[in-house]
């Protein structure tokens, strides 16, 4: 979602949500509802926000309310209802307007969930200056049909980056396709790279066109490049030189327009110098490197992130459960070394100790002393019962 056109009838906060839109990289505008229908759309897409007041008066006029939408381009809408002490989500209309009423002690987590829900499955979770840049200056990349290198901590989402690239440059109509180059066997790597013949090696009785030529006219993604092996890195740099392949069992190269994003979680320079990754090929693959930084230095992405995999992982947004202040508090003060994945696995054990409902301080175990604790109070709760 590009834009947020917010209708601020009887809107409580309405500065305040607008503002916290606006830096979470939305283009903002606003109307009230009697001038709703001279609104002009420049925008691709854009999702409404609105109270709930405003929400029953538009109801009065199904036709044109529907009309307004897409006169306005407008995809999602949210719906806030007045502070209550309690957080609660309605989702309506196969997922795409949700209402939510708002607690009175914890806006940060409400304001976080509507503008994750307002840029649906294209959202990138950023909250954090450094990372803003980061995208600001990918979405820049993006537009260009160059080679980039994605290098980082594992876990810091080099993956999450290049779909962002892909999404954002003129082949998103076209494949995505990522490759582990670590999870496949280095026998079997350049057959799926670049394809074969059939009657190439044992077992191939059909031919396959390999995932350069499957990706073509959009982007693949070659996840850390740097476990690949050495003899098939002068394969791999040949196809990027002439942008063509040649599968296995064939003599007749094959033309292939393809952008290639690489991505390793080791120091390159520091493989160039071992011989363990070709020099000519590092140089060819780095034309533009990006540089994903560990989850402790991004603490501002910490927040939207969490509501992103509780998401992910409730079944949706209309069912993600409420992260209590104190719980916020606790996620944004622990260090993170496993990065996003460890914070992955916390919240889905922390879904599972809440059973769906408010997630508390105490749910979320993050370190071993956390993970004790349940085992340390089980003899006192059975001598209590003695």
């Amino acid at each position: 979602m590009s834009a947020v056109l917010c209708i601020t009838d009887g809107l409580a906060d309405c500065e305040a949500w607008i503002t916290h839109l606006h830096n979470r990289g939305y283009e903002t505008h606003t109307s009230v509802l009697a001038k709703l229908g001279t609104v002009e759309a420049t925008w691709a897409q854009c999702g409404l926000m609105m109270s709930q007041a405003t929400a029953k008066k538009l109801a009065g006029d199904a036709t044109g309310f529907v009309k307004w939408c897409r006169q306005l381009k407008a995809e999602r809408i949210i719906i806030l209802g007045e502070y209550g002490k309690t957080f609660s989500l309605k989702g309506e209309f196969n997922g795409t307007t949700l209402h939510v009423r708002p607690p009175e002690d914890n806006w940060r987590f409400t304001a976080e969930v509507v503008a994750r829900f307002l840029d649906g499955d294209q959202s990138t979770a950023a909250g954090d200056p450094a990372t803003f840049n980061l995208l600001r200056l990918a979405r820049r990349v993006a537009v260009s049909d160059v080679t980039v290198m994605l290098v980082g901590p594992t876990g810091t989402g080099k993956e999450v980056l290049s779909r962002f690239l892909h999404n954002s440059s003129p082949r998103h109509r076209n494949a995505f396709i990522a490759v582990n180059c670590a999870a496949v066997p280095d026998t079997m790597l350049e057959a799926l790279l670049f394809g074969y013949e059939r009657g190439a090696f044992t077992g191939a009785h059909h031919p396959n066109k390999g995932i350069f030529r499957a990706a073509e006219g959009g982007t693949l993604l070659l996840d850390e490049v740097s476990e690949m092996a050495f003899p098939l890195q002068a394969k791999l740099l040949r196809v990027l030189q002439e942008k063509e392949v040649t599968p296995l069992g064939s003599s007749k190269p094959v033309p292939v327009d393809v952008r290639v994003i690489a991505t390793s979680n080791r120091y390159m320079l520091d493989e160039v110098k071992g011989g363990r990754f070709r020099e000519d090929l590092y140089y060819r693959l780095n034309v533009f490197p990006l540089v994903t930084k560990a989850l402790a230095e991004r603490p501002g992405d910490i927040l939207p992130i969490a509501v992103s995999l509780l998401a992910k992982h409730s079944g949706g947004f209309q069912k993600i459960p409420e992260l209590t202040g104190e719980a916020i508090e606790k996620l944004e003060s622990y260090e993170w070394p496993g990065n996003v994945r460890e914070l992955e696995n916390v919240l889905q054990r922390a879904l599972v100790l809440s059973g769906g409902e408010q997630i508390l301080r105490e749910h979320l175990l993050i370190d071993m002393q956390d993970m004790m604790q349940p085992f340390a109070e089980a003899p006192r709760r059975l001598q209590a019962v003695v």
